[in-house]
């Protein structure tokens, strides 16, 4: 019997089986960039209504958007791995350039185009092609590996823009199309239904990823990645991202990021660089029919429950929040499960006054709290870049580690499995320089960080070396 695996549907590099390979990006504290100004979107959020008579033909209504849809061609170096004892004696891989495919949506006449993160992560290069052949070089201004969006930008004149739609009235069985480059054969049009809504089905779980996926029918396969989800009328509901398939192509389940939480990462990323997520603090487990019993509430009455309030001084404990209260809506936005809860409150900035309707004692009370920060959205204390730990070369360490006296940095403490550096980085080795600065801490080293492409002194096992890697 197939097991089925998950499958993001870029052809970035290689095919992408299991949750996406290469460089992951976003939880670092950013420096401070020059604020870009916003994007004139078009929007239509009335629903779709019901169609008159027979539609024999939805070209009229794609006619508009399908120049909108781009391909995306990213490129990048990579050094061939050589053996560990080779590089002892400095024997280094050959270089060689890596190419990949994938889509995106341009979505203001400025040249503001969404795409995946998966699409553009450790890319040199992008290159970004229009339906009627203008090519153009395009740059990253911002990409989220939480929700796998990435937004990108090219100049030119008389660029063509999609309509944007509210994702969040979609309906099971409305008509949809996703429409794309899949393969690398040209722009797609393809053609299914709304399967489902908020859907999480563990594909950003590597990163703590936030998902509420729109499910479709519509046949995507991989170079779709980025690319549209389209409503009936013509309008983008969603950013094709990923598959679930038994094999590396199309089974008809496929998933694509709603457009409202795109946009709202994509203003986030372009305003700031990066994405701020509001902060509620406080530890929750699911209200179970058990439990709610025990409470003298309904078996059948669904939320989650406060389990500590942590900190103390957080923005939920500030408003008079307590442990055991039961958490049903926040904005009038119902509450069901804590993914619910985390989902919510992530899509909400800081600094934001939310009203959240609570049982306590069996009495169904609102209290209005102002969020707070997520701070580094969640990074592990002593994460210098996503999967890698570090802390001060002490002299415990120094002798643990048989590290030479001449030698000083930060020390590699942790590489997570599922780091994109674990080959850059390996546990044990002291990082001294960065960008040819020399680091003796973590706060140094992140100061030292910069967007794009870095070089680091490293010492390993008696022998000192520069390495390269990409941080976006």
């Amino acid at each position: 019997m197939k097991t089925k695996s998950v499958a993001f549907v870029s052809a970035l590099f290689a095919p992408l089986l299991g949750l996406a390979v290469g460089l992951v990006a976003a939880d670092k504290a950013a420096p401070a960039k020059p604020a870009l100004p916003r994007p004139t979107l078009k929007v239509d959020a009335s629903p779709v209504g019901e169609s008159k008579g027979i539609v024999t033909s939805y070209a009229d209504a794609l006619e508009n958007i399908r120049p909108a849809v781009v391909s995306v061609y990213s490129s990048k170096i990579v050094r061939q791995q050589v053996p560990e004892f080779f590089r002892q004696f400095g024997a280094q891989g050959r270089e060689q350039k890596q190419r990949g495919l994938g889509s995106g949506v341009i979505i203001s006449a400025d040249g503001y185009i969404i795409t995946n993160n998966h699409v553009v992560e450790e890319a040199d290069e992008l290159k970004v092609l229009l339906n009627d052949e203008r090519e153009f070089t395009a740059k990253v201004i911002g990409t989220d590996p939480k929700t796998d969006v990435a937004v990108i930008k090219i100049e030119g004149a008389n660029l063509p823009a999609a309509t944007l739609a509210d994702s969040t009235k979609l309906r099971v069985g409305d008509v949809v199309f996703a429409i794309g480059n899949p393969l690398g054969v040209g722009q797609t049009v393809t053609m299914g239904i709304i399967s489902a809504t908020g859907r999480r089905v563990g594909i950003l779980d590597e990163v703590g990823g936030y998902e509420d996926f729109i499910q479709t029918d519509a046949a995507i396969n991989q170079g779709n990645s980025g690319g549209a989800l389209i409503d009936a009328r013509g309008r983008l509901v969603g950013i094709n991202s990923a598959i679930i398939s038994t094999s590396s192509g199309n089974i008809g389940i496929g998933f694509a990021i709603p457009v409202n939480l795109a946009s709202s990462i994509m203003h986030s990323l372009i305003d700031t660089g990066t994405v701020a997520r509001g902060y509620l603090g406080v530890s929750t487990d699911a209200l179970t029919a058990d439990m709610a019993e025990s409470f003298g509430l309904k078996a059948n009455q669904k939320g989650v429950i406060i389990t500590d309030l942590n900190p103390a001084d957080g923005p939920a404990a500030k408003a008079g929040l307590k442990r055991e209260d039961i958490i049903i809506a926040i904005n009038d936005k119902v509450v069901t499960t804590r993914e619910d809860l985390r989902l919510i409150i992530a899509q909400t900035p800081p600094n934001t006054k939310i009203s959240l309707k609570f049982i306590r004692d069996g009495k169904t009370e609102t209290k209005e709290v102002t969020l707070g920060k997520l701070q580094d959205d969640g990074a592990p204390e002593g994460e210098l870049v996503p999967g890698v730990s570090v802390s001060p070369l002490t002299s415990d360490l120094r002798r643990e580690l048989r590290v030479d006296d001449r030698v000083d940095g930060v020390v590699i403490t942790g590489v997570a499995p599922g780091s994109p550096f674990r080959e850059t980085f390996p546990q044990g080795a002291v990082i001294e320089q960065l960008n040819r600065v020399p680091v003796s801490d973590l706060a140094a080293a992140k100061r030292a960080l910069r967007d794009g492409r870095n070089i680091a002194l490293v010492y390993y096992r008696g022998v000192y070396r520069y390495v390269m890697f990409n941080v976006r």
